[in-house]
């Protein structure tokens, strides 16, 4: 099977989350329920997700939901959400699905992103689902779909992030 493929993602994030195809099922439960709330943790930690408001719904091996709940602080002067946070809703999920496919050390920069913007958010509950495409040497290739309340595809953004082992993002 050719790495980076659907399988080989999963497997691959599965031993990465929980360290072993030995464990049993609760052992396995225990150990996605302590990543999940260490991701929590770390999501409220950034100013800039905490500022918009973004909350971790669901994360799995190569997957990520965030959601938002629409603020007035949100909107730009049309009265719908700007542009902007949904780019960066999906940069974060898209992140987070991406690192859990990746060996712990592994630090994650976005090289580009793409995203088309196909319907207005004016209000409710926003879903961004992103899912890792592609795990390469030294880049990772996540899709994410944002999606409104009556899930409706709001937009669809295609990212990749360069992926580097013991190396840090500050001075």
């Amino acid at each position: 099977m050719a790495h980076g493929s659907g399988d080989s993602v999963g497997r691959r994030a599965y031993r990465v989350l929980v360290g072993s195809f030995t464990l049993t099922k609760s052992e396995t439960d225990k150990a996605a329920k302590r990543f999940k709330a260490a991701l929590r943790r770390r999501l409220k930690e950034s100013r800039a997700t905490e500022l918009m408001g973004f909350a971790l719904d669901h994360v799995e091996p190569g997957r990520a939901v965030l959601r938002l709940d629409v603020r007035p602080r949100h909107k730009q002067l049309h009265g719908v959400v700007h542009g902007g946070i949904l780019a960066a809703m999906a940069d974060t999920a898209a992140a987070i699905a991406a690192y859990t496919v990746l060996p712990k050390g592994t630090t994650l920069a976005t090289v580009e992103l793409s995203i088309n913007y196909l319907e207005p958010v004016p209000e409710g509950r926003v879903k961004a689902e992103a899912r890792v495409l592609r795990v390469g040497r030294n880049f990772v290739v996540a899709e994410c779909e944002i999606r409104i309340q009556n899930g409706s595809l709001a937009a669809k953004a295609l990212l990749t992030f360069g992926a580097a082992v013991g190396h840090s993002l500050g001075k």
